[in-house]
């Protein structure tokens, strides 16, 4: 996944670089386009944390159910 979007900002790099714009207008495209990916990454990244989140959860509550099964049981 890491090597896709490495390739992906680099062909879209060299593409907007070689377009036959003005540089103040491809130097924007450029930060815009950068801020894009950033933002990306930022929402996988938030994406793949709530996932562990949701997961540490769901442990945690069968690790107390299966401690009051012990409990109950033991009495």
């Amino acid at each position: 996944m890491n090597k896709l979007l490495t390739g992906f900002a680099l062909g879209l790099l060299v593409g907007v670089l070689y377009a036959p714009e003005k540089g103040t207008h491809t130097r924007r495209k450029i930060t815009d386009k950068g801020n894009d990916l950033k933002n990306q990454f930022a929402d996988f990244i938030d994406n793949i944390a709530g996932k562990f989140e949701h997961s540490a959860d769901e442990i945690e509550d069968y690790a107390n159910m299966k401690a009051e099964n012990i409990r109950t049981e033991a009495i």
